[in-house]
């Protein structure tokens, strides 16, 4: 007798067990099923919200051509901006040993964007560049001779930036160019990455031009308005020099070093 309640007791306990088990699977199972149908409705959720946001800044009509082109006008008025109030020696003279000077940057960024929105995409200026030819003057493209007058270059760069935007204006993103010195693998591109390109080779020259203007007469930034520009007199910038050329020298000291 008490060996047959003990084989029921254990069958009774086996069965239990099963149960208990084909629960927690069957949970667990719920459970998965769950969380994929969560993630399937995040992920679902996330590219609808991308989607609407592309369709509000597409109503909005801040589409990606015009953004580019928003900043690279931006640019170039900024650069042209550093010619302000200077004389035709501080406009044309080397402040650094690499020869730059702020009328040299203006030449030379109308100089590149002529090519790179104009030959590139088969749409050439009818203007020519002499300082880009076999028999220029070394780097003629980033200084101004005595005869070539500010005025000149100044319209050569309003022009530069009217041929360009005619090229933006006629061409969608994706329209193909192909840029002849550039390396062969890299030729072939878009005026997407075109705009890319020369929204970051102006905005760099514009940065060069910042601190050449620094070096001229002390000029900041983008004047007595610009924001970004802290609001220091002349021994309020001398205490802030001081401060950062201690720290230099106390960096550069041998026990400074880790």
């Amino acid at each position: 007798m008490a060996a047959a309640q003990e084989v029921a007791a254990a069958q009774v306990t086996a069965a239990a067990q099963e149960a208990a088990a084909a629960q927690v699977t069957a949970a667990a199972q719920e459970a998965a099923e769950e969380v994929q149908e969560a993630a399937a409705h995040g992920a679902a959720a996330a590219r609808e919200a991308v989607a609407a946001g592309a369709r509000r800044r597409h109503a909005g009509g801040m589409d990606e051509k015009e953004t580019l082109q928003r900043y690279l006008t931006k640019q170039r008025a900024d650069l042209l901006t550093k010619l302000d109030g200077l004389d035709e020696y501080d406009v044309r003279r080397p402040l650094v040993s690499s020869g730059t000077n702020l009328l040299g940057l203006v030449k030379h960024v109308a100089s590149v964007q002529l090519g790179y929105l104009g030959e590139v995409f088969d749409r050439p200026s009818p203007l020519e560049m002499p300082w880009l030819t076999d028999t220029s003057e070394p780097e003629a493209d980033l200084w101004a001779t005595e005869d070539e007058t500010r005025e000149a270059i100044v319209a050569f760069a309003g022009h530069s930036a009217e041929h360009a935007d005619a090229t933006v204006a006629a061409l969608d993103l994706d329209s193909p160019g192909v840029v002849p010195w550039w390396p062969a693998d890299r030729r072939d591109v878009t005026l997407h990455s075109i705009l890319v390109h020369l929204c970051v080779e102006t905005a760099r020259h514009a940065g060069h031009a910042d601190l050449v203007r620094e070096l001229v007469d002390g000029r900041l930034g983008n004047g007595a308005t610009d924001q970004n520009v802290p609001d220091r007199d002349v021994e309020g910038w001398r205490a802030h020099h001081d401060r950062v050329e201690a720290a230099a020298r106390a960096a550069g000291r041998p026990e400074a070093t880790r």
